[in-house]
C-alpha cells in the first residue's frame, strides 16, 4: 500500500527531509531570538535595564518583525522558497552576531531590530516550502513538525547559552551561535529545490504531492488580499495568539527567576521541561486535525474542533501567578505552550487550506505582520504592568483568553473555511 491508501509503487520520502531542513531553521531561528530572554537577568544587572527598557528593545524587535514579515510574505511569493529563505537567515544570522559587539540599550534595540527583520522570513519561507511539497492532509502535520523546532530552540537555549556565558561570557555567546546559521544555509542552498527540479523525487512522489486540484500559482497583489475576508480570519487569529508565545518566550525566565528565585544557571530545566511539552503540543496540533480529516471530518470541522480543545487547554495560565509549587508551575505553563503550539500549527494552514499558492506567502505575511504588531502591544504592556504593580497576574490573564478570541474571530470571518476561489 502507498501513502495514497491503494495498492501502487512505494511513494518517496524526500519531502521528510526538506521538513528536517525547516525544522533546523525553526530550532535555530528560536535558539537567537530567545538569548535576549535567558540573558535578561545578567544584562538587566550589567546595564541597569529597567522593564520598560527591555520592554522597548523587545519592541523594536517586534516592529521590524511586523515589517519584515509582510515583505518576505511577498518576497517569497516572487522569487520562492528557496532563495526568499536563504536572504532570511542571511540577514538575522548578521545581526544575531552584531549583538556580541553592542553596548547599551539603543545598539542593543537596533541588533534586535536587524535579527527582527531577518528572522521574519522563516515562517513565510517554511509555509511556502510545506505547500509546495506536501498535499493539503498532510500539511498541518508537516508544520506541525518543523514548527516543533521552535521548542527546540527554545530547549537547546537555557541549556547552551549560560554555559557559554559562564565560561566565556555573553559576548561570546553571540558569535558562537551564529555559526549554526551559517552551516545551515549551506545546508539548504544543497539539498532544496521545488520538487518538480529536484533529481531525489520520484514521479510517485511528486504526483503525490500534486494529487489536490491545481491552482493558480502567479503571485496575487496585497491590494486584492486585503479586501478578502478570509485574510483578515488569519490575521486576526495571529494578533491575538502571537503576543501570547512572545510573553512566553521574552518574559518567562525573568518570570520564574522573580517568582522562584531561580538564577541563570537554576531556571534552564523548568524552561527545557515546559518547552518538551510545547514541543509535544506541536506535533499533537498537527496530528489532530489531519487524523479528523482522515476520519471522515471537514477541513472546517477538523482546525476547529483542534483549535477549540487548544483554547481549553490554555484556561488554567490563569492562576499560573498564585501556584507556590515551582514543578506544578511548570506543568500549568507547559499546557499552555504546548496548546499554543497546537493551536498555531492550525492556525498556519489557513492561508493553504484557503487560498491558492500564489497567495500563500502574501497572507501568511499579513498575518505575521498583524501578529508583531500585536507583539508590540503586548511588549509596551508588559513593561508597564511590571514596572506599575510588579505582578504577572494581568498578563496570564490576557494569555487565557486570547486563544477564544482567536477562534471566535476565525469562525465569525471564516464559518466553513471555503476556499477562496475568486481574487
Amino acid at each position: 500500500m502507498n501513502e495514497a491508501g491503494v495498492q501502487g509503487p512505494p511513494v518517496g520520502r524526500y519531502r521528510w527531509v526538506v521538513v528536517a531542513l525547516l525544522f533546523a531553521a525553526t530550532a535555530i531561528n528560536y535558539v537567537d531570538r530567545q538569548m535576549i530572554g535567558v540573558l535578561k537577568p545578567t544584562l538587566s544587572a550589567e546595564m541597569q535595564w529597567s522593564e520598560t527598557d527591555y520592554a522597548n528593545i523587545v519592541f523594536w524587535f517586534q516592529a521590524a518583525y511586523a515589517v519584515g514579515y509582510l515583505g518576505f510574505g511577498r518576497v517569497v511569493d516572487v522569487i520562492g522558497a528557496r532563495f526568499g529563505y536563504a536572504i532570511a537567515v542571511t540577514i538575522w544570522t548578521i545581526a544575531h552576531m552584531a549583538h556580541g559587539g553592542v553596548h547599551g540599550v539603543t545598539q542593543f534595540a537596533m541588533a534586535r531590530f536587524g535579527l527582527g527583520v531577518g528572522e521574519s522570513g522563516n515562517f513565510p519561507a517554511g509555509i511556502k516550502a510545506v505547500t509546495e511539497w506536501f498535499p493539503q492532509k498532510e500539511r498541518a502535520f508537516a508544520i506541525g513538525l518543523f514548527n516543533a523546532g521552535a521548542n527546540i530552540g527554545a530547549i537547546i537555549t537555557p541549556l547552551l547559552v549560560p554555559w557559554l556565558t559562564v565560561a566565556y561570557g555573553w559576548r561570546v555567546a553571540f558569535y558562537a551561535t551564529g555559526i549554526f546559521g551559517i552551516l545551515w544555509l549551506i545546508a539548504w542552498l544543497v539539498f532544496y529545490r521545488s520538487p518538480d527540479q529536484h533529481p531525489k523525487v520520484t514521479a510517485e512522489e511528486l504526483a503525490y504531492i500534486r494529487q489536490d486540484p491545481a491552482d493558480p500559482v502567479e503571485p496575487i497583489g496585497w491590494a486584492k488580499l486585503i479586501t478578502v475576508k478570509e485574510t483578515w480570519a488569519y490575521a486576526i487569529g495571529k494578533f491575538c495568539i502571537d503576543p501570547i508565545w512572545w510573553f512566553f518566550l521574552f518574559w518567562l525566565p525573568g518570570y520564574l527567576g522573580t517568582r522562584y528565585g531561580l538564577d541563570l544557571i537554576s531556571f534552564g530545566p523548568p524552561l527545557v521541561a515546559i518547552y518538551l511539552l510545547s514541543d509535544g503540543g506541536s506535533i499533537f496540533g498537527g496530528w489532530m486535525s489531519g487524523r479528523l480529516m482522515k476520519a471522515g471530518k471537514s477541513v472546517n470541522a477538523a482546525r476547529k474542533l483542534t483549535m477549540l480543545l487548544c483554547a481549553c487547554a490554555v484556561l488554567p495560565i490563569f492562576f499560573a501567578q498564585s501556584i507556590d509549587n515551582l514543578w506544578l508551575a511548570v506543568l500549568v505553563i507547559g499546557i499552555a505552550t504546548a496548546a499554543h503550539q497546537a493551536f498555531s500549527a492550525n492556525l498556519y494552514t489557513l492561508p493553504s487550506d484557503l487560498f491558492p499558492r500564489g497567495a500563500v506567502g502574501s497572507v501568511v505575511g499579513i498575518g505575521g505582520t498583524v501578529g508583531a504588531i500585536g507583539g508590540m502591544v503586548m511588549a509596551k504592556y508588559a513593561g508597564y504592568i511590571l514596572d506599575g504593580i510588579g505582578s504577572y497576574t494581568p498578563l496570564f490573564a490576557v494569555a487565557g483568553s486570547a486563544y477564544f478570541v482567536a477562534l471566535g474571530a476565525v469562525h465569525l470571518l471564516s464559518p466553513r473555511l471555503e476556499r477562496v476561489n475568486s481574487i
